[in-house]
């Protein structure tokens, strides 16, 4: 599982010009579900992005989570991100999860999130043509790939 999560101002998700999520201050969370992932790649990978602290205290020093600022967090699915380009100038996705796999992952995710956060979170729609807008806040941006625990 890798994501790429983003300290943001503001963030929302449209489909089909229908706005389906959307965010004030917080994090944008995309997500890449592999496959071989797993039930334990989902905890541990919640439990870090909801404890990341990645937000100013009053120092202006990065001590602050998500779940301590009460932020928002937008979740999209994006396979894209489990991408191989190894070979010639078009991607591979075969390490990516099938969709019969990687949905109920993702939605296995989005509530373990919300159980380390103790709230809603806003999220996308798996497997659709999604628009994406966000205000990157530094820019901080962080990426997280589940099989190297770091």
């Amino acid at each position: 599982m890798k994501a790429v999560i983003q300290r943001v101002t503001s963030a929302n998700v449209t489909i089909a010009e229908d706005m389906r999520g959307a965010i004030n201050q917080g994090l944008l969370v995309l997500l890449g579900i592999a496959e071989g992932d797993t039930a334990e790649d989902i905890r541990w990978l919640a439990g870090k992005i909801a404890s990341l602290r990645l937000f100013p205290d009053d120092a202006g020093r990065m001590n602050r989570s998500v779940r301590d600022l009460g932020g928002g967090v937008l979740v999209i699915s994006q396979f894209t991100l489990i991408a191989s380009t190894r070979k010639g100038a078009r991607p591979s996705f075969h390490a990516a999860a099938k969709p019969a796999v990687a949905r109920p992952l993702y939605e296995q995710f989005l509530a373990q999130l919300e159980t380390a956060l103790a709230r809603p979170v806003a999220s996308g729609e798996f497997g659709a043509m999604m628009q994406v807008a966000l205000v990157n806040d530094g820019p901080v941006t962080i990426v997280i790939d589940t099989r190297d625990r770091e």
